[in-house]
């Protein structure tokens, strides 16, 4: 028999830190066993403070090992705690600020005990933004806020920051909220023609947290009032500052206190893949807007390279957004009388089932369509000038066939080309009848380059779509190459100057600080007045669009440019003994030259067979087809950033076309490295 000491012996002391919020922290000690379950642990704990409140939300935070004591059924021997164990008894949801792409910072609850995959999901319903997959959250660097902490040191006077305060989100404690997407009848809550909240009738039906105003600011924003404001923002100067930024991205398959956030810390909500699916203007008045402020900064700030040329239109585009944005039309939500919801949907299923039937046309999917014209071609090499020279070219399925003449069309072309994989990037110049098309074909031992030259625009559109196709295996035969044709044509009307058009009126009646709308670079480069004129000339051809439609250009127009996508670390290969910059993008790994910013060599992941980490000596290798291998290490960042962002993409390129809000995490965290 065991003696009631025996009984006393088994047991010890656990001191524990109790979080109460409004007063410092307490500590108590209760005497446990090692037999004890978590759950318990926590009930005698609530008992002994003999407090009454909620205390649901309440976990156990273990310092020493940097983690959360969730699985309350486990018992304290098998978590591995003893008496030298401290404890810290926590709320799970804690307040965090959050910097939106747009520079709005809102302020709400949010786990800290869920994995960062599942907190940027709550925070994306909270905020009415669809596919919570593509974004993350980035922890600046300490230059980010160099400046402004500079001049907050200089000014006396307290700076109250502009926060939108969201506490009663549904990231609140509990099981979480449905935000309001969609209405119960799965109405959207955004008007689809100009992108404005819905009426106050759908609003009632839903359970965002969002008050009106709050959706306002979210989906509409101006630029900033001042150029010192635009001067005081963080501007990366080199490819090495870039790959420091992106050093801060958040482990997804970790929590944020697991990563050292502290309660009320600024994080950045910013878009990490660059694979944005069904951008639909009925639900997505707020993400299209967010993605249109993080596309607009990234030109602003100089964080992705265009010509003056692609500047002018993108300053253009966001003039004409600010004066829709702020025009009375769009600030006036009470104008169109309601409609019943239930009939509006029969009515929507109706137009659907109609245009469903319109065309019962079939088309002979058998019968390819082909290209074939007279268009220059020039291969550079080294020491050579850049001298084209004209082929007969033909176009057929995903390849390319270049002869000496069309008379040689039906013998052996001098090459084909195979555009499946390839990157197309356009090379073109409107104002100085320049379209060209740069192509980047993937081979063993890198990318090789072929620039094509075509004659006007009409030409430029049709096999500049048909190589887009191409590369991704499509043929012109699919049912986006004529739209992709008008996008094309659409965009190079936007770049064509209309110099005959009078401005010198609209330039005096205008009140237009084009420093707003331009990187500091090129406003220094010209004078205000004349930086105007090119705007307003520009202006001319985007000012017929709505205000989402020209959102959706803007996004396209930033899609196009060569730079698109890539984000940068810095990184040692094996075998070598300098470092180098690697790019990683929606499609492919660039090895960039740190002091040129020259390519070196382009990987394709279409081509990858496999990747994996040694996490001993934190390397990643990678293996692709022809027996092509590499390996790096990671200099700028943890390599399990770069990991999860190439399991990232390729977890959003397999995802389901037809898949609604529902994520397959544990894919995800599969694909990304979640266990180590």
């Amino acid at each position: 028999m065991l003696s009631s000491g025996d009984f006393a012996s088994a047991s010890w002391d656990l001191v524990i830190r109790v979080d109460n919020l409004n007063e410092e922290p307490k500590e108590i000690k209760l005497s446990v066993s090692g037999d004890l379950h978590i759950g318990g642990v926590m009930l005698k704990l609530v008992e002994h403070i003999n407090v009454t409140r909620d205390w649901s939300d309440f976990a156990l935070w273990w310092e020493q090992k940097h983690c959360w004591l969730l699985k309350t059924h486990w018992t304290l021997d098998k978590c591995g705690v003893q008496a030298d164990a401290k404890l810290l008894f926590t709320p799970q949801h804690k307040m965090l600020r959050l910097r939106l792409p747009n520079m709005k910072t809102v302020r709400l609850r949010i786990s800290f005990s869920a994995v960062v995959f599942k907190a940027v999901s709550d925070i994306c319903k909270t905020l009415n933004i669809r596919r919570p997959e593509e974004l993350s959250l980035l922890k600046p660097s300490d230059d980010y806020f160099k400046k402004k902490k500079k001049k907050d040191k200089n000014n006396k006077e307290p700076v109250n920051e502009d926060v939108i305060n969201l506490e009663s989100s549904p990231t609140t404690s509990g099981p979480p909220v449905v935000s309001g997407l969609y209405s119960k009848t799965m109405m959207p809550m955004y008007d689809p023609v100009n992108g404005t909240p819905a009426s106050s009738t759908m609003a009632w039906f839903s359970d965002s947290p969002l008050t009106e105003q709050n959706c306002n600011i979210l989906a509409f924003s101006l630029p900033p009032q001042s150029a010192e404001a635009l001067a005081d923002m963080y501007q990366c100067r080199s490819l090495v500052d870039k790959a420091k930024l992106n050093a801060g991205w958040l482990d997804s398959s970790r929590s944020l206190m697991e990563q050292g956030i502290q309660e009320d810390e600024q994080l950045l909500l910013r878009f990490k893949y660059y694979t944005f699916f069904d951008l639909n203007p009925k639900y997505d008045a707020v993400r299209i807007n967010q993605l249109y402020e993080q596309a607009r900064w990234a030109i602003v700030l100089e964080e992705i390279d265009c010509t003056e040329e692609e500047m002018l239109i993108f300053a253009a585009l966001q003039y004409h957004i600010s004066k829709l944005s702020s025009s009375a039309e769009i600030q006036d939500f009470t104008t169109e009388s309601e409609v019943d919801e239930v009939e509006a949907a029969l009515s929507n299923l109706e137009v659907t089932l109609e245009c469903g039937k319109a065309d019962n046309t079939l088309e002979d999917i058998t019968d390819i369509p082909t290209l074939a014209d007279n268009l220059k071609l020039f291969r550079p090499k080294k020491l050579i000038l850049k001298a084209f020279k004209q082929y007969w070219f033909v176009f057929k399925d995903t390849s390319i066939a270049y002869f000496k003449n069309q008379e040689l069309e039906q013998g052996e072309p001098i090459e084909k080309l195979n555009l499946r994989g390839c990157e197309v990037v356009p090379d073109v110049n409107v104002a100085g009848r320049k379209f060209g098309i740069k192509l980047l074909i993937p081979v063993a031992d890198g990318m090789n380059e072929v620039y094509l030259r075509c004659d006007h625009e009409n030409q430029y559109a049709q096999w500049m779509a048909a190589c887009i196709l191409a590369s991704k295996g499509k043929t012109m035969a699919d049912s986006s190459y004529q739209p992709e044709v008008l996008n094309i044509l659409s965009f190079l009307k936007m770049k064509n100057r209309n110099s005959t058009s009078p401005v010198a009126s609209s330039i005096e009646n205008t009140d237009m600080n084009p420093e707003w709308f331009v990187s500091p670079r090129c406003a220094k480069k010209h004078k205000s007045k004349q930086l105007t004129a090119r705007i307003l000339e520009a202006h001319q051809n985007v000012a017929q669009m709505s205000l989402v439609e020209a959102k959706l250009r803007f996004i396209q127009a930033w899609q196009s440019l060569p730079e698109f996508g890539v984000t940068y670390y810095l990184v040692r290969f094996k075998g070598s003994k300098k470092d180098d910059i690697l790019g990683v993008s929606y499609n492919r790994l660039i090895r960039i030259d740190v002091a040129t910013g020259i390519p070196i060599t382009t990987w394709r992941f279409a081509n990858m067979k496999q990747w994996n980490v040694n996490w001993e000596i934190r390397q990643v290798a990678i293996e692709f087809d022809q027996n092509v291998s590499i390996a790096f290490t990671c200099l700028s960042a943890d390599c399990k950033i770069v990991h999860e962002y190439i399991g990232g993409y390729i977890f959003l390129s397999t995802r389901a076309k037809d898949q609604n809000e529902t994520l397959d995490e544990d894919l995800f965290h599969k694909l990304t490295g979640g266990q180590e």
